[in-house]
């Protein structure tokens, strides 16, 4: 970070300022002093010119106000941005809130204790706010609008300062006697704060400055520390929250006046004076720190006395009140940034998230893309990639093949230029300094640095380049101690041993090129080693403690920034005798700059380099400077006598939304120079000076100049000069053509006037050419354009490449309906395909599978399309026609279409349908989804199969005691599947006795065979039982619920049949009910009898029985009323007459309806009532 002093202001006689304060918002400057000054000034650039922007930029005093009101010197301003309002206050106690009216500040509040003088005054975060404490221990804390919101008077405390929280929840107060104490924002004491910098201080001590940093700008990193507190003997302290109880302590040496973060709250700014060592005067001092107390540098001011500092809102200058003076000093930020083929690589924090937000922005395509990376510590970048240098995170082990390195704190992430991770490497050194060579990284801590040869070759397959990362040890990482001497033969190990032991000459910069590395040292000492095998050759020393090094691009100057931004150069090559006459190596050059806070060498000529010095830059070649140009950005690239430069600061003010007017091109003086002479002179002269001043660059601009006026022979030569041979050729070319005209268009298109070349074609009527052009490139609308508005026919295949790259253009973009017509135009069948697919229709991908011949390559991938939606008959079909039944099969058993899949496989006589099915089955089974396996069954045909699940899933409801209405249902569907198994079965028999006698035959074949089949189960015999039991079960209770009891009991006694279904004791409970109901009390008492006899009732319950049954029959004999009904159904015996499914009576008539489904009968008077078959509801025929 440098910093260099800009501006001086001047107040009007003589008056000494006491305080400044700077609106980080509207750009506003407060200054108060002596007898009543306040004055309020801002500092605008007015320019034209898009080049000059920020620092560079010329400013003047926009405003200048001076606001009357204060009589006594004005010792305390603040500025409440958001409300943009000033309160300011004097050494009377006169306190006065300013607010902007039209462009000037007025008056709109006053008060005035009387009593006590204003220490200070703080705005909470939010502006709305204002804690003021006077010196006499008085505190109020009042709102923005003017109200007091409450008071308090700390006795026998002098107060001196005042600071809020973040949060506005606690308010520390600084005594006059150096203590702070911790308040709630209601005002009750909560603690004193433990003062760990103040640790063996003797004598009176007072604060300079507290300032907590409210975290507006983001953190650097999560749980930065923000609250600075600093005394006026130089100590000073920054705490993570007022509790932190080892906070990071400075020792500034030096007399402190004023201390302010500035807004992104990494730097903290420290003002005040020192003893100078030579002098016996104070010096005037800022200095600067890290939250982390790591000194950034130190500005000297002229001038008696400073009283205060301040920071502009962007953090890119502040202002020091120094005797009636203000000084403005210009900071040049270290950004985290860098420039990597094209992209401009920079980070940012914000306040919404803890991490750094990267951007890479590609300046060519103006394109950006971001990256969120955890306490990054550094960005280094170099060719086509770039290392963002952070801290590992605790939470992430790293990954197996780093375990060697295991609890590795830092991590080395090798990027591309947008920004995507290639390999990150864990290291165990603080990676404070980072270079970086086409092959090799470089970081280095204070004491050791760490090599690692990143780049791969490009012809190794992956294999082996996976072998080459495996194999770490094998010297592709290295680390060495400074204060070692490494020969360079043998191979370094990656032993972080050494990185521990301390030096007491610490690192402080490197850089590297591809043969050599430069290590800079604290003392002024430089090591000189060789790359790629490190080896130390040679050691120099400076006398002053570099900042910033860099070598030419032939690795033969070395050019030194130190801290205070003194530019040197040394030569390392150089042999010089000293002082004692003896031959040493290298030697300082006698040029020296001030102020320079970047510079960057040539690429391509090593006497060559640009420098930013101030808010200029300066070219120099052979040490001699060119006329400066004024700009403020920090420069990226200088090659081909053109310095590419970024302006950073205006990037950073909105990094979201980078423009390309920031990026700044320069071109230096020799390449102005030939374009003039070019333009205005004549080639001839051009020539002659280009012989005396070569570049390849030059060289190229002749040409080109050249070329534009035909004069080939000119050309030729530029060309063979700057090694252009692709330029040599085309100019051969053009000499073979004859017309001019030709040739005109050529160059046209040589320099990508497209438009122009195509028009001048078409004007010669050679269309061809006009498309060739087009075709290379790839610009396929124009092309088809073209083909169109030619006369004759167009070539049929150029035309259908057309239309397929149009479409390939659309399809690319996600356009697939405009993607379609363009593929249907240019016959494109797969991409046809894919395009309807993404468009999902699949009517259209219909059409294409029915129109492609038999066997096309393209079938499969289309059915594999219908399938991945689960469209089974498409799919089907364009498997059958592209031969493959198997595949077709696979398709109906994935998609469940089990029926299709059992078709298929008989057509096509496919073996492994049962074994398939019984594998599905299984497998639903096991999931317990026993319905879908029936599904199943029934649909292959399996009948048998499905029934005796069904009868199990029956049982199993019916022994759950569920609905008994649903249990009939289960049953019923049971028994139909048995009867589809029957009909199966005399098909199946059919088939085989064709012609070989009569049906009768047949069927009994059937049933023979289906008896060897189904000996084993109950149910295949009498398939209706269950169906029946549950259906008299209901039928019985509905008969006694609508009051034809006597039917009830009829239906009732038919259920004695069915013990084996439902359980005697609901059978039994329900006969003795009814024959109760229709008094029938002979039947009732064999039914009570039965129901006391049931082993599966407990003791109690029969007892129950017996007590009812008492209570009945001494009231009523047990005895039937009506005998003769009920004899034959009691007795039934041998000739057993078929039951009424309708009404439960037996049917005595010979006129009687049957079911053509379940066989069963229902009186021929009664079915008239009926449309289904009460049984098993299939409609009456």
């Amino acid at each position: 970070m440098f910093f260099y002093l800009s501006k001086k202001i001047a107040i009007p006689n003589n008056v000494k300022l006491k305080c400044i304060s700077w609106n980080k918002d509207q750009g506003f400057i407060a200054c108060g002093g002596e007898d009543g000054l306040l004055k309020v000034l801002k500092l605008e650039t007015q320019t034209d010119d898009a080049k000059l922007r920020g620092l560079a930029a010329p400013s003047n005093l926009s405003m200048n106000q001076t606001l009357e009101g204060h009589s006594g010197s004005v010792q305390v301003v603040t500025w409440n941005e958001q409300y943009q309002k000033l309160t300011t206050s004097d050494q009377n106690g006169l306190i006065i809130v300013w607010m902007l009216y039209k462009g000037s500040w007025y008056e709109e509040m006053i008060n005035n204790r009387n009593k006590s003088v204003v220490r200070s005054m703080s705005w909470n975060a939010d502006g709305q706010k204002i804690c003021i404490v006077y010196e006499d221990g008085a505190v109020i804390v009042g709102s923005v609008d003017g109200n007091r919101i409450w008071g308090k008077d700390l006795k026998g405390i002098q107060l001196c300062h005042v600071a809020w929280s973040a949060d506005s929840k606690v308010l520390l107060f600084g005594m006059a006697n150096g203590e702070i104490h911790i308040y709630d924002n209601q005002g009750n004491f909560i603690m004193k704060m433990k003062l760990n910098c103040l640790v063996n201080v003797t004598g009176a001590i007072s604060i300079a400055g507290i300032h907590w940093y409210h975290g507006t700008e983001g953190y650097v990193e999560p749980d930065c520390p923000c609250l600075a507190i600093c005394f006026d003997n130089g100590r000073c302290q920054i705490m993570r929250h007022e509790n932190d109880q080892n906070p990071v302590l400075i020792d500034t040496g030096m007399y402190v006046v004023s201390i302010q973060w500035n807004h992104t709250g990494s730097v903290l700014a420290v003002a005040g004076s020192q003893k100078a060592v030579t002098q016996d005067k104070d010096v005037n001092t800022v200095q600067f720190y890290t939250p982390f107390g790591e000194h950034l540098g130190t500005l000297k001011v002229p001038g008696k006395h400073m009283s205060a500092l301040s920071w502009e809102g962007g953090g890119l200058k502040i202002a020091l009140a120094v005797d009636s003076f203000i000084y403005f000093a210009n900071i040049r930020p270290d950004y985290k940034w860098g420039y990597c083929s094209n992209t401009v690589v920079y980070a940012y924090t914000r306040p919404d998230r803890p991490e750094y937000c990267v951007v890479f922005w590609d300046t060519k395509n103006n394109e950006k893309y971001v990256k969120y990376v955890k306490s990054l510590i550094s960005i280094t970048t170099c060719g086509d990639f770039c290392i963002l240098a952070t801290k590992a995170d605790e939470n992430h082990p790293q990954e197996e093949n780093e375990m060697e390195s295991f609890g590795a704190t830092f991590v080395l992430v090798l990027c591309n230029s947008i920004g995507t991770p290639l390999d990150p490497k864990y290291i165990d050194i603080v990676p404070l300094f980072v270079a970086m060579t086409k092959t090799h990284v470089i970081a280095a801590s204070k004491e050791a640095f760490y090599t690692w040869q990143y780049r791969v070759a490009k012809k190794l397959t992956a294999l082996e380049i996976n072998q080459i990362t495996r194999s770490r040890k094998e010297g592709r990482e290295r680390i060495f101690h400074v204060d070692d001497t490494p020969s360079g033969s043998v191979d370094g190990v990656l032993d972080y041993s050494k990185a521990i032991q301390g030096t007491r000459d610490p690192i402080c910069a490197i850089t590297a090129s591809d043969k050599t590395l430069i290590v800079g040292r604290e003392s002024g000492a430089i090591q000189r080693y060789s790359l790629p095998n490190v080896g130390l050759i040679q050691k120099y020393s400076l006398n002053c403690r570099a900042y910033q090094l860099s070598l030419n691009c032939n690795s033969s100057r070395l050019a030194i920034i130190d801290i205070s931004g003194v530019l040197t150069f040394f030569d390392l090559d150089a042999r010089v005798t000293d002082s004692t006459g003896q031959q040493v190596i290298g030697e300082l050059l006698k040029l020296e700059r001030k102020d320079v806070w970047d510079m960057k060498w040539a690429k391509d000529n090593p006497d060559l380099f640009a420098m930013m010095e101030k808010t200029r830059m300066y070219v120099f070649r052979n040490l001699d400077p060119e006329e400066p140009i004024q700009t403020s950005g920090y420069i990226c690239n200088f090659e081909d006598l053109e310095i590419k430069s970024v302006l950073l600061d205006e990037i950073l003010k909105n990094p979201e939304h980078p423009n390309k007017d920031y990026i700044i091109n320069f071109e230096i003086r020799s390449l102005r120079d030939s374009r003039a002479l070019i333009e205005k002179v004549g080639i001839e002269d051009a020539s002659q000076f280009i012989e005396d001043n070569p570049h390849p660059r030059l060289w190229r601009l002749l040409a080109e100049a050249a070329l534009q006026k035909l004069d080939l022979h000119t050309a030729e030569q530029a060309f063979v000069r700057c090694k252009d041979y692709q330029g040599i050729k085309f100019v051969k070319r053009l000499g073979n053509l004859q017309s001019e005209s030709m040739k005109q268009a050529e160059v046209a298109a040589y320099f990508g006037r497209f438009e122009e070349a195509e028009r001048m074609y078409l004007d010669m009527d050679r269309r061809d050419l006009a498309i060739g052009l087009r075709l290379k490139l790839g610009d396929w609308f124009r092309v088809l354009q073209l083909l169109k508005t030619g006369s004759g026919d167009a070539d049929d295949s150029l035309l259908e490449q057309a239309h397929n790259a149009i479409g390939d253009y659309f399809a690319d973009r996600q356009k697939w309906l405009n993607a379609v017509q363009y593929y249907v135009q240019g016959r494109n069948q797969e991409r046809l395909a894919e395009c309807y697919y993404m468009l999902e229709d699949y009517e259209g991908l219909e059409n294409l599978a029915n129109s492609l011949p038999e066997h096309h390559k393209l079938l499969p991938e289309i059915a594999q399309m219908f399938v991945r939606v689960g469209m089974c008959e498409q799919a089907v079909t364009a498997f059958l026609k592209c031969n493959q039944p198997k595949a077709a099969v696979d398709t109906c058993v994935h998609l469940n279409q089990w029926n299709k899949a059992v078709e298929l496989a008989k057509n096509h006589s496919m073996k492994e349908i049962g074994s398939l099915l019984a594998r599905y089955a299984s497998h639903l089974l096991e999931k317990n989804k026993t319905l879908d396996a029936i599904e199943l069954y029934r649909k292959a045909n399996y009948f048998y199969d499905a029934a005796k699940l069904m009868f199990k899933i029956a049982d199993e409801e019916a022994k759950k005691r569920t609905k008994p209405l649903r249990v009939k249902k289960l049953y019923v569907l049971s028994a139909l599947l048995i009867e589809q198994y029957h009909e199966q079965m005399k098909n199946a028999q059919r088939g085989k006795v064709k012609g070989k006698g009569s049906e009768a035959t047949s069927a009994l074949a059937g049933l023979l065979e289906e008896e060897v089949l189904s000996t084993a189960s109950r149910f295949t015999d009498n398939a209706w039982r269950g169906a029946e039991a549950y259906h008299f079960f209901i039928l019985a209770q509905r008969q006694l619920y609508e009051g034809y009891v006597d039917t009830a009991l009829k239906t009732a006694l038919h259920l004695r049949d069915y013990e084996d279904i439902i359980p005697a004791v609901e059978i039994y409970s329900l006969l003795a009910l009814c024959a109760c109901a229709s008094r029938a009390f002979g039947t009732c008492s064999k039914a009570f009898i039965k129901l006391e006899s049931l082993e599966t009732l407990s003791s109690e319950q029969k007892q129950q029985y017996e007590d009812l049954a008492l209570e009945i029959f001494t009231k009523h004999t047990p005895k039937d009323n009506r005998k003769s009904e009920l004899d034959n159904l009691l007795e039934g015996g041998e000739g057993k007459l078929p039951t009424c499914v309708a009404t439960g009576s037996p049917i005595t008539e010979y006129q009687f309806w049957m079911c053509s489904v379940c066989k069963h009968c229902v009186l021929a008077q009664e079915i008239s009532n009926y449309s289904f078959c009460p049984l098993c509801h299939s409609s009456v025929g």
